[in-house]
């Protein structure tokens, strides 16, 4: 992360400011001064302004407009991490808010705050999820009747929780789908057990929140206050 940008993080200073604070001669990298703006800040850095350590202060909740070919996951032998697309420090304590497949975009929520995304994440909360998606078959008639009725997944004892569909375009297979819950694959296989494939799935909401399209696929920003508990509405 770019000095100018932790101290905007960890002072709640405008790039302006930061900018200011650093030309001024009062920050230290690693007991080093320094007037560069764009010095690397790293998990093991010691940055200091006026001799008092800065250091972020309360949870993280970002939002991210994941890309296609990332994973949701620390570590992966095959794909990137979408956490390499953050530009922050201690990226270790941050943790996705449920996960989206490796072809899958749209929005992700990432978090060092437990007891938040485990609201999120629980099926006993029923957090909305809506994904657009796109299927190979054409829509048929009856899918929304079947899906608010429960589709039977392969492997699992019950059915799935109601969802709810919504035809966006007919001629491209596209629609709107609102899950209530976060099985493996759940939405392809989903569409599997009716007869047709998904060939695209974006997330588009979770709860109350909806992706913020003026980010680009990689980009990312920090949740409003009023956004973090937008989550739980919907």
């Amino acid at each position: 992360m770019r000095l100018d940008k932790f101290l905007c993080e960890t002072l709640g200073a405008t790039r302006k400011e930061a900018t200011r604070i650093i030309k001024s001669g009062t920050v230290t990298v690693d007991g080093v001064k320094t007037k560069v703006t764009s010095v690397k800040v790293t998990d093991d850095s010691t940055v200091e302004w006026d001799g008092r350590e800065l250091k972020f202060h309360g949870p993280r909740y970002i939002m991210l407009f994941k890309p296609d070919g990332y994973v949701c996951s620390h570590e992966d032998s095959t794909h990137p991490s979408a956490l390499s697309l953050l530009d922050e420090v201690n990226l270790e304590k941050l943790h996705f808010a449920g996960r989206l497949d490796v072809d899958t975009t749209g929005l992700v929520l990432i978090t060092d705050d437990g007891q938040w995304s485990h609201k999120i994440t629980s099926p006993k909360r029923k957090c909305a999820k809506t994904y657009r998606v796109w299927l190979a078959d054409p829509i048929g008639a009856d899918y929304a009747e079947k899906l608010e009725a429960g589709i039977q997944l392969k492997s699992e004892k019950d059915l799935t929780m109601p969802a709810v569909m919504e035809i966006v375009d007919e001629e491209e297979h596209e629609l709107l789908l609102t899950i209530h819950e976060g099985k493996y694959h759940q939405v392809k296989r989903m569409f599997a057990a009716l007869g047709n494939k998904v060939e695209g799935l974006h997330r588009a909401q979770i709860g109350g929140l909806g992706l913020d399209y003026s980010l680009e696929p990689g980009e990312y920003r920090y949740l409003t206050e009023e956004e973090v508990e937008a989550v739980f509405g919907e």
